[in-house]
Formats: C-alpha cells, structure tokens, sequence
C-alpha cells in the first residue's frame, strides 16, 4: 500500500508540474501547491520499474530525466547521466506508469429518483489525478458551464485536477429520463445546440439515448465541420447490425456504452464491426 500510496504521489507531482509547464501559467495557487511535494527545474527518477503502457514488456532498473515539463531522457541506471543539481527521487522497489488518458468520465453523480445528478467539481478532479489520471474526457455534461470552468481554472493552475477535453451536453430527445437535460426538437436544434457550444468550448458531444437518427445526422455534421467528434450511447436510434451500420455511416467514431444485448462499433474509416455484450468500441 505505501509503494502504491507513494506512486500515486509522484504521479500527481509530475503531472501538476508538467501542466504548469504546458499551459505556461505564471504561478501555481496554494491551493494546487498543497499537492506538490517535488518541486525541481531538473528531475531524476532513478533504479525504476517502468510499464510504458504500449504491452511491452517491462524494463527493470531504469532512469527518468524529466526537465521543462517533459520526459527528456529514459534508460539503463547504469548508463544514465545525471545533470548536475537534479532532485533525484530513488525508486527502487517501485514502477512508473505513463499519465493514464480516460476516454468516458464524468464530473457529476446521480442522487435522486428524477434522474438528478450532482456535480461533484472539488473532490473529482481531485480523486482523478490522485488515481494517475492526468488527461480525461468528460463524454457528457450536466453542467457545461462548470466542466468549462473547471478546466479554465486547472489550465490557469488555480485548482487540482487532470487536464480536461469537455463533451457538450447531452444530446437527448424525447422521452429522456433526465430531468437536467435538455430536449431536442428536431434537427435544427441539435445543429445549433452542438455550434453553440462548440463556441464555448466544447471538443466532443455525446449523443444519447432518445436521439432520432434525423438529429444525429444534424449534429454529427455540425461537429464535423468544426473538426470534432461525436461519441454515442445509441438506443432510439437502433440495435444490431443494420442500426450499427447506420450510426457509423453518420459519422459516430465511438460508442462507449455497450447496447443491451450486441452492439455495433465503427472504426475511424466508417466501417462496422460487431462487438460482443458489454464490450467497447474502440474511439
């Protein structure tokens, strides 16, 4: 637990630190400093086990040069070279993961029988980056002006969190179960709902469940003419093979939540390809 508790660490470390250098913000709040234990111009993670996430094989006994906010150098311990005056963290015993990049997350919680869900904007940012999240996509909003504002503030280094690609709200329409969504009435409206907010700030939307095939197309090819992308948890739209072959054909790159029984995924060239139960389709 400690050597899990202090990975957890290093990595909310590193990633503060590199989004500080990214977005290039002046100063870090107190608030955001309260989580950072290694502040350093020159970082050396030394004697590490590091998983680099692509499925190969683990390398044992490696050293990290981390400086301006990126990895500069990786290699043997034996054959890494230091610079001069480097905080050197010793991680013997110990392994280093890549950021993880999470491509369905939320920052609200359902609480009520109306279908209400909380935005929990403290404590999420917070629990993902201590989980070594540092880059997520919301995939559906309940509140858009507050995922927008959270990321604002965590690119400005006012506040904790993971850097954040915001989905626009829900694209929903009649018959939604939730009361905080809004109600599609057609075409037109889902065109305008999606270059609204693609305007505020939005990266991706997320069609949803009552959305007719008619306001998908519209919304699909608004996104698409700005350049972004549409993900979709599709049930009015259809079920099987045949429906499947129509979300991808409108443009749908994902589908991160699986149909009740067989869902259909579409790759980046439109094609269709059946899935099994409960899996995911790949973005």
């Amino acid at each position: 637990m400690k050597k899990i508790m202090s990975l957890c660490l290093i990595l909310v470390t590193l990633s503060l630190v590199c989004a500080q250098e990214r977005q290039r913000a002046p100063t870090l709040s107190q608030e955001v400093r309260d989580f950072i234990s290694v502040d350093a111009p020159v970082i050396a993670l030394t004697h590490a086990r590091v998983i680099d996430g692509t499925g190969a094989k683990a390398l044992q006994d490696q050293t990290i040069i981390i400086s301006d906010g990126k990895i500069q150098s990786l290699g043997p311990s034996s054959a890494a070279r230091v610079p001069e005056g480097s905080k050197v963290i010793d991680l013997t015993g110990k392994s280093v993961i890549p950021g993880l990049v999470l491509m369905h997350e939320h920052m609200f919680y359902p609480t009520g029988r109306l279908a209400i869900f909380n935005e929990m904007g403290f404590s999420f940012p917070r629990l993902y980056l201590a989980c070594g999240i540092t880059t997520l996509r919301t995939t559906g909003s309940v509140e858009p002006y507050t995922d927008l504002n959270l990321k604002k503030l965590i690119d400005m280094g006012r506040i904790p969190g993971p850097h954040m690609n915001v989905t626009g709200p829900y694209l929903d329409g009649e018959g939604s179960f939730a009361t905080q969504f809004h109600i599609l009435t057609g075409p037109d409206d889902a065109r305008h709902m999606v270059e609204e907010w693609a305007d505020r700030g939005a990266t991706s939307f997320k069609a949803y469940m009552y959305i007719t095939r008619a306001e998908l197309s519209a919304a699909v090819e608004a996104a698409h003419k700005r350049g972004l992308k549409v993900t979709g948890h599709l049930c009015a739209v259809g079920q099987g093979r045949r429906h499947g072959n129509a979300s991808c054909v409108r443009g749908v790159r994902s589908l991160p939540t699986a149909f009740a029984a067989k869902s259909v995924g579409c790759d980046d060239f439109g094609r269709a390809h059946a899935i099994p139960h409960r899996a995911l389709a790949c973005e």
